[in-house]
């Protein structure tokens, strides 16, 4: 099942292409960087944790998950109600009510330019209405979202405290932004906080601690030599692959580029000729 959400990042692609590479078995699944939850609406597990440290982000599943009719309804007031004034007036708005809330950031997230999610320095989101006039066309899937949700324990959180609760046998699933050493990561302007080179390096500490009480580990990162090689001096597995950047302005831009996967256990068996390297440090 696709998500409802479309997210800079997001990893609809990946599942796409790679979901060969998930274990079939394991027990909690834990995903520490949500976003769109692509990966948690393709696996389907049977008991999630899933974090983020974006308060409203994590209100809306809440809200789908406990209360997808009024959600839906909310939704469907906002279409109607969908215009250039009706969309800057309910961006510049702000309420005290968990569920409207949560109708204000899916309205916004899929009538805004390119989906995009960005704030401002005092943490109000910015971007400009989009193309799109509907935003309450899947509202007869809510409840099925909701089904799929009631199996999660949802927080919003730093990601050390998520991955502690790996123990044997979980399966964490990690994608965050992408800042790398250079402070200039694709995915830097997307988030009101700077996922630093300190927290990179907290991360691996959080993973290989994880590994060592035998997590299953699949994550993505920004194809960055330096990140290359940390991990690989970890004993994790790497590898580069391709994805198509869909966040240009202009459609021309939207070229290919790669990504670095990162495992815990070889996965060579699972994939097929589109990986463009193994273990080894890209250059």
């Amino acid at each position: 099942m696709n998500s409802f959400l479309k997210w800079p990042g997001g990893k609809r692609w990946f599942v796409g292409k790679y979901g060969c590479i998930f274990p079939s078995e394991y027990n909690c699944y834990i995903e520490p960087f949500l976003g769109s939850a692509s990966v948690f609406f393709f696996l389907r597990p049977q008991r999630a944790i899933l974090s983020d440290t974006n308060e409203e982000l994590i209100n809306l599943y809440i809200v789908m998950r406990d209360h997808p009719q009024v959600l839906a309804t909310l939704m469907e007031k906002h279409e109607q109600e969908h215009c250039k004034e009706y969309y800057y007036r309910t961006r510049s708005l702000k309420t005290g009510d968990l569920t409207e809330r949560a109708a204000r950031f899916l309205y916004l997230n899929r009538t805004c330019y390119n989906g995009m999610y960005r704030v401002n320095q005092k943490g109000e989101f910015n971007v400009p209405i989009g193309t799109k006039t509907k935003c309450a066309n899947d509202v007869a899937c809510f409840e099925e979202y909701s089904s799929l949700l009631q199996n999660a324990s949802l927080f919003s959180r730093d990601f050390e405290e998520s991955i502690s609760q790996a123990q044997h046998g979980d399966l964490l699933f990690i994608d965050p932004p992408y800042a790398v050493a250079s402070k200039h990561g694709p995915f830097i302007n997307y988030n009101d906080k700077l996922f630093s080179w300190d927290d990179q390096k907290r991360l691996l500490k959080s993973l290989c601690e994880a590994k060592r009480r035998g997590a299953y580990i699949i994550a993505t990162n920004s194809s960055n030599s330096q990140l290359n090689e940390m991990y690989l001096e970890n004993d994790f597995f790497t590898r580069t692959v391709c994805r198509r950047c869909v966040m240009a302005a202009d459609p021309a831009k939207r070229t290919s580029t790669e990504e670095l996967l990162i495992t815990s256990y070889d996965i060579t068996k699972d994939l097929e000729g589109d990986v463009i390297g193994q273990n080894r440090i890209i250059e």
